[in-house]
């Protein structure tokens, strides 16, 4: 089967990559089938990998090195999106996986993984270039780095790199200890924190739209955005996934890493350069704007909800307390929404609401600008009747102030931008309505945009940072987080306050229209 090279980004699908080995510790696990495997297999079919590249997988499970190859080709025919499977291309894919069982506590395994680098260096011809990807339980991350450290692993003929998976601890406390520990083993140019957001193309479109073009740039600051709203929903619950949210939360999972980075970006200033140190410097800067939310203020700015059992669509929904391996009396939230607020000249005073959630009404992430109203309402009793505002909620007949102008930044499940305006119907007077210029990804450039792995470990080969997490702004998201989190967890919530299905909890559509605001409903 012949295949076409694409025409992507230049500065980063077209280069080529060194030859290195890549290391997956937890290769058996479903973070490497779905997603670790098929994206790399799609670069090999983008021909972005270079001749001299190999995969060593490391998990408990005893396999052979067909066995593992077999495996991997299985999840990749099953999991590849948007590609056809080449079985000739796999052929020649394959011939470079290798596999070794082993247990990440003990010693002699990374003995035995330095025999087989050194062996994979010979027969692939890697230069010594190696990047550890640990697909594992957080609590392992600090503990193989050592194991890594330990065996010599980390230093040597070529680079060395580590991506560790979210969480970057519970905490701040031990976000600071696991950087400690990682620091140790390997430079912090080194080690490469992976948020899959950061890798998606509209997340990455937002420096593009804002930095590239002259029209709208002048308008990102508190003299014509009005609020901003970022939206993370689900619409499906936990699904088997109980325990791990009992511990984590939404707040840990989503809130902490996720729609703070993204936050980060829509928010931060021009960068002096598009470089790693540079664009991370101004994400981390906003980071430390952030208001740090007093005691005293979490109660009015956080709304902390759970999902309790209900019907949608005619199917009987599971509660979360009623999930496998949650407390029945779990205090752990499924839903966050807050208010967050920036202390510098361009946002001063400009609300930023986050929400995020399980069991909501449809799955969408999504970054809504609401601009301020014209100053001067001249069609005030012009609008038509029923006109539905740019919330998507209908406007009273004569209110001007119910049709701002919005631009959506849409990151799922559709990338795209939408930009809704008033314009005059057809006809006499001057009756005006919203309107919408939609641009999407698919239909405007006609080609696949590569997945959020594909481009994040592209970037991890060729040691471009630029989308990864730096330890300063680990640290300056938990410092907003923290003091929320404490203060949670000395209060008892009356759950479950919303049912599946809906937005939310009451108190989250309360929380905005102490502002005068309302939820935008996707």
């Amino acid at each position: 089967m012949s295949r076409e090279p694409s025409l992507q980004d230049p500065l980063r699908f077209n280069r080529k990559t060194p030859p290195c080995a890549v290391v997956i510790f937890g290769a058996n696990g479903d973070l490497t089938k779905r997603k670790l495997l098929p994206a790399l297999y799609r670069l090999a079919w983008e021909g972005r990998l270079a001749p001299g590249f190999a995969i060593v997988g490391i998990s408990r499970t005893a396999m052979s090195d067909d066995e593992f190859r077999e495996h991997m080709r299985e999840s990749v025919a099953k999991y590849l999106e948007d590609s056809p499977f080449d079985e000739d291309l796999w052929r020649s894919f394959a011939q470079g996986l290798f596999y070794m069982a082993g247990d990440v506590a003990d010693a002699n395994m990374y003995q035995r993984l330095a025999a087989c680098l050194a062996e994979v260096e010979k027969t692939r011809q890697t230069a010594g270039n190696t990047l550890f990807y640990l697909s594992t339980q957080p609590s392992q991350y600090a503990p193989i780095a050592e194991g890594i450290g330990a065996a010599n692993l980390a230093r040597g003929d070529g680079w060395r790199r580590i991506i560790i998976e979210k969480p970057f601890g519970r905490d701040l406390t031990s976000a600071r200890e696991l950087n400690r520990r990682l620091q140790k083993v390997f430079d912090e140019s080194g080690i490469y924190r992976i948020d899959h957001y950061l890798g998606k193309e509209t997340v990455q479109n937002i420096l593009a739209f804002r930095f590239g073009n002259g029209i709208f740039e002048p308008l990102w600051n508190r003299r014509y955005i009005d609020h901003v709203q970022i939206t993370a929903a689900e619409s499906i619950g936990v699904e088997g996934r109980g325990a791990y949210y009992q511990e984590a939360g939404a707040l840990r999972d989503m809130v902490q890493n996720h729609l703070l980075q993204v936050m980060a970006t829509v928010a931060m200033e021009p960068s002096a350069a598009f470089s790693a140190d540079a664009v991370r410097d101004e994400r981390a800067k906003l980071l430390r704007s952030i208001h740090v939310m007093k005691p005293e203020e979490i109660e009015a700015n956080t709304v902390s909800g759970q999902y309790g059992a209900g019907r949608v669509g005619g199917e009987q929904i599971t509660g979360f307390r009623q999930e496998k391996g949650v407390n029945p009396e779990s205090q752990a939230e499924t839903y966050v929404a807050a208010t967050f607020l920036v202390g510098n000249w361009r946002w001063a005073g400009v609300p930023f609401y986050i929400r995020t959630g399980k069991s909501l009404p449809k799955r969408v992430t999504e970054i809504a600008i609401h601009f301020r109203s014209a100053p001067l309402a001249v069609f005030r009793n012009e609008l038509g009747e029923g006109n539905a505002d740019a919330s998507g909620d209908a406007g009273a007949p004569g209110d001007y102030e119910a049709v701002p102008n919005l631009l959506i930044l849409r990151i799922q499940p559709e990338e795209g931008i939408s930009l809704k305006f008033n314009s005059k119907r057809p006809g006499a007077g001057m009756t005006l309505r919203p309107v919408s210029m939609d641009f999407n990804y698919g239909s405007s450039f006609g080609e696949r945009s590569p997945s959020a792995y594909e481009t994040l470990l592209l970037d991890a080969i060729v040691g471009d940072a630029t989308l990864y997490t730096r330890q300063d702004m680990v640290e300056a998201s938990w410092s907003v987080v923290q003091p929320i989190l404490d203060y949670w967890s000395t209060r008892k919530f009356a759950f479950p306050n919303y049912a599946p299905g809906t937005w939310g909890p009451a108190e989250a559509d309360e929380m905005l229209a102490r502002r005068g605001h309302s939820w935008r409903r996707p």
